[in-house]
């Protein structure tokens, strides 16, 4: 056939099928490439984690013990007053026990909108202010609030997530998060369970975590706020859900709304017995 093309023509048509056959005759060594990267991925976040310290989002846990402490906004006060669910001012185990209900606030609360509202209600600041432009851009350290949320995380660390859910309002707010967690939406149809209901799924060079599988969650969950080395800031929790909404090209996930609460509220309980390592290390 190629006797009746153009020479130029015939000659492009052979280059063509010659790049053709390289790669296939390469398929086969690249085949186990991915396998190399996930192993050197698996050594460097390793060593990393080898000394707690060569964790970033450590010098964010330093200056969010320091704001927590500070006396701040109109009324000059600390933090310490703020019950995140053990008493007034103590921290060390809180986060393990959240979301939960607070009567004092009529509603379910994970970490950061438990913080945000104690800013509001013991230190007098505008919570507009604080969640303008809330999530740090990349190379950004992470705003205060998610400074103060990595500290006491960190409070947390080597215990197990233990959230309550007795109080009606817990029950509802978790029925409303696995509702929300495997619900399609918005213009790719996807649901958190697109990405994250089944074993060996991966985005480009990421591998992406079973969350329906309670051992897969419970290696997970507990690892945020996470120092993201791609991105060099701490990304809290919620951070991570708006990041996922904006992917999923959905509306924008109000900071604190009841959905983001509610789809923190499923992912815990399925890491439910699940050792924290908070702040962690992500790619």
């Amino acid at each position: 056939m190629t006797r009746h093309l153009r020479p130029a023509m015939r000659s492009a048509l052979l280059a063509g099928l010659l790049v053709a056959v390289a790669f296939a005759g390469l398929s086969a060594p690249r085949a186990a490439e991915p396998d190399a990267i996930d192993r050197g991925l698996e050594a460097f976040r390793a060593m990393l984690k080898a000394d707690a310290w060569s964790n970033p989002a450590m010098l964010d846990a330093d200056r969010g013990q320091a704001i927590w402490y500070e006396r701040r906004g109109p009324r000059k006060i600390s933090l310490e007053p703020c019950d995140l669910g053990k008493g007034p001012g103590k921290v060390d185990g809180a986060f393990a026990g959240l979301p939960r209900y607070f009567q004092d606030a009529g509603r379910v609360m994970d970490l950061e909108t438990r913080l945000l509202w104690c800013m509001e209600k013991i230190q007098g600041i505008d919570p507009r202010s604080m969640i303008e432009k809330l999530h740090p851009a990349a190379n950004e350290p992470v705003k205060d609030l998610g400074a103060v949320a990595t500290w006491i995380a960190s409070r947390s660390h080597g215990l197990v997530f233990a959230g309550p859910v007795s109080h009606p309002r817990e029950k509802a707010t978790l029925r409303l998060g696995k509702a929300l967690f495997h619900r399609r939406m918005g213009p790719f149809d996807f649901s958190c369970a697109s990405c994250h209901a089944s074993a060996d799924k991966r985005i480009r060079r990421q591998g992406l975590a079973e969350l329906v599988n309670p051992e897969e969650a419970r290696r997970t969950v507990g690892e945020w706020p996470a120092y993201r080395v791609s991105a060099a800031h701490v990304m809290t929790l919620q951070h991570r859900l708006y990041d996922c909404f904006w992917q999923m090209r959905l509306p924008e996930l109000q900071f604190g709304s009841e959905a983001s609460v509610a789809l923190i509220a499923y992912l815990v309980h399925q890491a439910e017995g699940g050792t924290i390592a908070a702040p962690g290390l992500k790619r």
